[in-house]
């Protein structure tokens, strides 16, 4: 359970996310984007962040896009 007495940094949340999970960061004007991979990808993160620091994910990331697929 989160602890609600002593919220998170998001720099700290960010970096936990992109450690844990296959996703990366793009920086819009200084905010953060989460770039994710599958739609099933973003509903895990969404999860964890809610879980472990109790916050929504849009209140950590300005926004969160899925991955334009790779041309071959």
């Amino acid at each position: 359970m989160p602890n609600i007495h002593k919220a998170a940094d998001p720099d700290h949340i960010i970096q936990c996310v992109v450690e844990r999970f296959p996703c990366r960061v793009l920086w819009s004007e200084g905010r953060p984007c989460l770039e994710y991979q599958r739609q099933e990808d973003v509903a895990e993160i969404t999860e964890y962040v809610r879980t472990a620091y109790g916050v929504e994910l849009l209140d950590v990331f300005f926004t969160a896009v899925e991955s334009l697929p790779e041309e071959m």
